[in-house]
């Protein structure tokens, strides 16, 4: 087991298969040394662990454990194309989407569940930059969904 799978089990998560497209692309692909995973949605066995909207249904602390979901199903993307998540040199960028009522303006509190978790995992190479985006609707009725920008060695 990898240093960072073995970081992941001591936080309580394992890392799950990766999720099938549900259209045409893939789930991670490789540029240079840059892996760029596709959105992530929070998927637990192929089921969605939430749906609606922050804001309406859900509040921003599930929210952030939501995200948290989406960014360890983006890990998932990403060792599936590099083989070996302790390849990961740094996590270099966090793009989130938060389906949300446009009264609702905490998008970054929801995303800082996906940043923590990650910089959690792989400490300071964990850091990284990001953007957090308020959208009023997201694939099949999810409240979050992650991409991540990931270099690699």
């Amino acid at each position: 087991m990898s240093q960072i799978e073995q970081r992941l089990t001591e936080l309580g998560h394992t890392l799950p298969a990766v999720a099938t497209p549900a259209g045409s692309y893939l789930p991670a692909m490789i540029s240079g040394n840059l892996v760029f995973t596709a959105g992530q949605i929070p998927l637990i066995d192929g089921k969605l662990m939430a749906t609606g909207k922050l804001g309406q249904e859900i509040d921003a602390a599930y929210g952030a454990e939501i995200a948290e979901r989406c960014a360890l199903n983006a890990l998932a993307a990403v060792k599936s194309v590099i083989g070996d998540l302790d390849r990961i040199k740094q996590i270099v960028k966090v793009v989130g989407f938060v389906s949300s009522v446009p009264e609702f303006s905490a998008q970054p509190s929801v995303i800082n569940g996906a940043s923590e978790f990650l910089q959690q995992v792989f400490g300071d190479a964990g850091k990284h930059a990001r953007s957090a985006v308020g959208v009023s609707v997201l694939p099949l009725d999810a409240p979050v969904e992650v991409e991540l920008i990931v270099e690699f060695v």
